[in-house]
């Protein structure tokens, strides 16, 4: 009897400790502007026994306790990282498409800017290293793709990041013109139940991973930072269909080449 009192006290402790270091989290980065939402640790299920073949078969993937942004990086952070670091890496590689028609933030008197009504917008024409190496000089990460799952779909399998309803306008931007993204965090209606926004519609979001076949398995060589393949990319975007925004979309073929920036694929930061 003691010794099972100890055990519970000893885990009632262990939870305690996780909560307050997602807590801590959440304190710091809000600091910075950048509020993050915590998940604790535990399993879930990856993938569905529907839809197209890439989201088969479901499995069960265990996470650490981690945090992500509650919105997508918009173009006005992006514009602070590249004044800092400017638009290509220490090996002349791309971070950011500035000379694309598509970019958003452009080179003005010197230092980079969000055009004029887009600093409030996602941040599109960043490189799946651009946006790698955005995460780090925050203090961050790109989110691996079972955390970006896991955020859009709870613990619970929901089908979309709000529960089962069908999308419309008021739950995510899906289905328009070309390019014609919105202020991020515009549809508090399709916040997932733990708070973040912006998970489905709008823009893509870039992940870790590389696009291989499930089962997912974090050891198998899909999280190796320095292979060039096709990195995976989650959530629909604002020119897509109903059927991109599901929580186990995988967005085959969308990022095409991870070296060079998209019009339509954006990313948020983990830890």
């Amino acid at each position: 009897m003691r010794s099972g009192r100890f055990v519970a006290v000893a885990a009632a402790a262990l939870t305690a400790v996780a909560a307050a270091a997602l807590t801590a989290i959440a304190i710091a980065s809000a600091a910075d502007g950048e509020a993050m939402v915590g998940f604790p640790a535990g399993s879930f299920v990856m993938g569905t026994s529907e839809g197209p073949a890439d989201e088969r078969p479901p499995h069960t993937v265990v996470l650490g306790a981690f945090a992500i942004d509650r919105l997508p990086v918009d173009n006005a952070r992006f514009a602070e990282f590249l004044n800092a670091v400017g638009p290509l890496d220490g090996s002349g590689r791309r971070l950011y498409d500035f000379d694309d028609p598509d970019a958003r933030i452009h080179r003005i008197d010197g230092r980079f800017r969000a055009d004029p009504g887009y600093d409030d917008h996602p941040v599109v024409e960043a490189s799946w290293r651009g946006a790698r190496d955005y995460c780090r000089w925050r203090g961050k990460r790109l989110p691996t793709e079972a955390e970006r799952e896991r955020a859009a779909r709870g613990a619970t399998a929901r089908l979309y990041p709000w529960g089962s309803e069908t999308p419309d306008a008021a739950r995510a931007h899906f289905g328009g013109r070309y390019n014609d993204t919105r202020p991020v965090g515009s549809w508090p209606a399709g916040a997932s139940p733990e708070g973040v926004l912006d998970l489905a519609g709008n823009v893509h979001e870039w992940v870790s991973s590389r696009y291989l076949p499930y089962p997912y398995r974090a050891e198998d060589g899909r999280e190796d930072p320095d292979h060039s393949g096709e990195r995976v990319t989650r959530g629909g975007a604002h020119d897509t269909g109903p059927e991109t925004l599901k929580g186990t979309w995988r967005g085959r073929g969308v990022s095409r080449s991870p070296a060079a920036g998209h019009h339509n694929i954006g990313f948020r930061c983990a830890r």
